[in-house]
């Protein structure tokens, strides 16, 4: 199986959208496709044994629309400011045809040589002219909405196609009698009508562009973050190239106000970096040899050279940008709901407008006001404000949570954090950093401490548990020798094995010991340190236990207010951890968390996940690694606490990438405020369509309400305007 996202030009509302997605999921070795309207691109699941890429364009091309090749980076309209002149210029005509076409029911001035009155055949081929001017310019709107129907999916554009020629060969129809002599069919004349619906359209479509340029400014702003050159060493000199010419293993330089050009390791120098755009640590952080470096972070006051690792579309802001872009390409279910009646919609509304037409003539209205009516409501019916409703709220707040530094891998998550009601937080680098230390020595042998500590770094550093940082953080303070390590084995939710100086050291919790059959003749000891918060780990030399050591942990910044508001918002929290029993009961007293699941295994903490979903729990995992990782994808939410370069290997929904649990809030808040938001468009977008479609049928008209296509499209922006500037008020949410 493989994955790709394609661009696709010529998608207009979310019929298109849905239209295309319906397409490609019918097709043999398509597994899933996703189509995303505002961000105009196709996530394709295909087997590569059956289909290839120029196949997967085939298909997008037989439905009607255009692949612009695999997508590569978000980009805003190159042509936005052509876009702009060509609009204005249309804006002038369009004031210019209503001012020929109904100056004078307003009473004002006329220009005489094509005054209806005066020179009727001269109004006619000016209107004329006008209106050919504006159907040239929604050609693309009346191809589309032809070609929609030609392969029986009917779209926003087939309404529109559909309404403007209706009127425009009517109009056109009644000027041949004009030059015929009948200058009364003058008065039939509905060139304006036709020519302002593509106006209106166009208009919305404008604004419309705007909108989803806005709503990619976070995502587009992480990607300049990234410099365009860069300075390598090349036989020890430096070469200015850009940064398309970096390649892996390359030697980089950095100097103090530069910004890191790649992410590598530090191979020389020592500096302080600025890392707040992924981390969101304000105060900059100390970096030195074989440490790694992010791109785009600035290099404070050291000159440092490093190594060339990840580059391109394997970097972390590259990575950042690809998950949020697959997150907007997976729809949460209501969106998927707003989809499927915007599909059953459109054939809806040209099977009324056909009957309203049909019946109109029965009734003895004349052909004009029957054509008319038709036009009107198929066009004040166009779904776009339904459309949008949806998906653009999932992409402002999924780019608000990327520029607050919370990555969204599933659209659905925004829809679902709302509902939960329970969270699970591992203990060791997620209530806590992780930055352990050693605080207490229990020595049963003749080795000293300092040779001691010497055995277990050296085998911890072979480790990446975060009690492993506590024992080779030491070494490196006291400038100690780490002693080669053979036979090495990593027992995850147990603990290390390795051979030194010929001698088998074990270093672990109690259940290792049971493992290996060992004798615990220091139970009491372990509990007595237990009881002081420490994490305990025994030291076994030869099957012997030889030490007892306990190592402390930092709880995180503003923890114990995070669990405050959880419990304000009605939400559980529970600690799930491998720690033994009194450890972890003492921190989560520190922290406020009243339940707490000790001494587990990683398998076992999915199962712990599997309970509580099982009692009908709605709940949210929180971890920091591997080992957390049966249980976040056991969650229903799996969030991850994890820092920027880690990013593509996690398993998890979401990554909090400040590594700052008041995220988890802000998710909350946000999602909240998002289904409040999709549920208000879709109310106003439901709303406008059921005022006006009565309206537009003429239902209304014995109390003087009734409106003409012009009005109608005119209304349909503004249904539009008012779904985008609802949605936007996501933005305001304070940071």
């Amino acid at each position: 199986m493989k994955k790709i996202i394609l661009s696709i030009d010529g998608m207009t509302c979310s019929a298109c959208s849905n239209v295309l997605e319906k397409y490609l999921n019918k097709q043999n070795g398509i597994i899933n496709a996703t189509v995303n309207l505002v961000m105009a691109n196709a996530t394709i699941e295909y087997d590569e044994k059956i289909l290839k890429k120029d196949m997967l364009e085939e298909f997008i091309k037989k439905a009607g629309f255009k692949s612009l090749g695999e997508f590569k980076e978000i980009k805003f309209d190159e042509k936005s400011k052509k876009n702009k002149i060509i609009f204005i210029c249309y804006t002038i005509l369009a004031i210019l045809l209503m001012y020929i076409s109904m100056g004078s029911m307003v009473n004002l001035p006329t220009i005489q040589s094509i005054d209806i009155n005066i020179n009727p055949i001269n109004y006619t081929i000016c209107l004329f002219i006008l209106t050919i001017i504006f159907i040239i310019y929604g050609l693309d709107i009346l191809k589309n909405g032809y070609r929609n129907l030609i392969h029986k999916t009917p779209n926003m554009d087939t309404l529109v196609g559909l309404g403007v020629l209706s009127s425009f060969l009517y109009s056109t129809y009644n000027m041949v009698l004009v030059f015929n002599g009948n200058i009364h069919a003058i008065h039939n004349f509905y060139f304006e009508a036709s020519a302002m619906v593509i106006y209106f359209v166009k208009l919305g479509r404008y604004l419309d562009g705007i909108s989803k340029d806005k709503t990619k400014e976070a995502i587009q702003n992480l990607v300049k973050i990234t410099p365009i050159k860069a300075t390598i060493k090349v036989n020890e000199k430096e070469k200015d190239v850009t940064i398309d010419e970096v390649h892996f293993g390359d030697i980089v330089v950095s100097k103090p106000g530069e910004r890191i050009s790649v992410d590598g390791e530090i191979i020389l120098g020592k500096t302080h970096l600025d890392e707040s755009f992924i981390t969101g640590e304000s105060k900059p952080v100390i970096k030195t040899i074989g440490e790694k470096v992010i791109a785009g972070s600035i290099n404070y006051d050291g000159y440092i050279e490093y190594k060339a690792e990840r580059i391109g579309k394997e970097s972390t802001i590259s990575e950042i940008v690809k998950l949020v872009v697959e997150a907007s390409n997976t729809k949460a279910p209501i969106a998927r709901i707003a989809d499927k009646v915007s599909g059953y919609f459109v054939p809806a509304v040209m099977i009324i407008a056909i009957i309203t037409f049909i019946v109109y003539v029965l009734l003895g209205y004349d052909l004009g006001t029957s054509i008319i009516t038709f036009v009107t409501i198929l066009v004040v019916a166009c779904p776009c404000s339904l459309g949008l409703a949806t998906p653009l709220a999932i992409i402002v707040a999924e780019g608000l949570c990327a520029s607050k530094g919370i990555l969204i891998k599933k659209g659905e998550v925004l829809e679902n954090a709302q509902k939960i009601d329970t969270i699970v937080f591992d203990k060791t680098g997620t209530l806590t950093y992780g930055f352990l230390k050693i605080s207490e020595i229990k020595n049963y042998s003749k080795i000293d401490n300092i040779k001691l500590i010497q055995l277990i770094g050296s085998l911890e550093s072979k480790s990446s548990h975060p009690i492993a940082k506590a024992f080779t953080d030491y070494l490196e303070e006291n400038e100690i020798e780490k002693l080669d390590v053979k036979e090495f084995e990593d027992i995850a939710g147990y603990g290390i094995i390795g051979n030194i100086n010929n001698q088998k050291i074990i270093v672990g919790n109690s259940k290792i010991l049971n493992m290996y059959n060992i004798d615990n003749m220091y139970v009491e000891d372990e509990k007595k340190l237990a009881q002081k918060g420490n994490t305990i780990i025994y030291v076994v030399q030869n099957e012997q236990i030889v030490a007892l050591i306990g190592v402390n942990d930092i709880i995180r910044t503003n923890v114990i207010d995070v669990v405050k508001k959880l419990s304000n918002y009605k939400i559980n929290t529970i600690m799930l951890t491998g720690d033994n029993k009194e450890t972890a009961e003492k921190i989560a007293k520190d922290i406020g968390i009243t339940k707490v699941v000790s001494n587990v295994l990683p398998s076992e903490k999915a199962k712990v996940i599997n309970q509580l979903k099982q009692e009908n729990k709605y709940v949210m995992m929180c971890g920091d690694g591997i080992n957390d990782s049966p249980a976040l994808a056991t969650a229903d939410i799996g969030v991850s606490v994890k820092s920027g370069t880690d990013i593509a290997i996690d398993s998890s929904e979401v990554i909090l990438t400040k590594n700052s649990l008041e995220s988890i809030i802000e998710l909350i808040n946000i999602s909240k405020k998002t289904i409040r938001i999709i549920k208000e468009n879709l109310f106003w977008a439901f709303l406008y369509n059921m005022l006006m479609i009565p309206i537009a049928m003429g239902l209304l008209q014995t109390f003087g309400i009734r409106i003409n296509p012009m009005f109608a499209s005119f209304a349909m922006v503004i249904s539009s305007l008012t779904v985008i500037l609802n949605t936007l008020r996501l933005k305001k949410i304070s940071k």
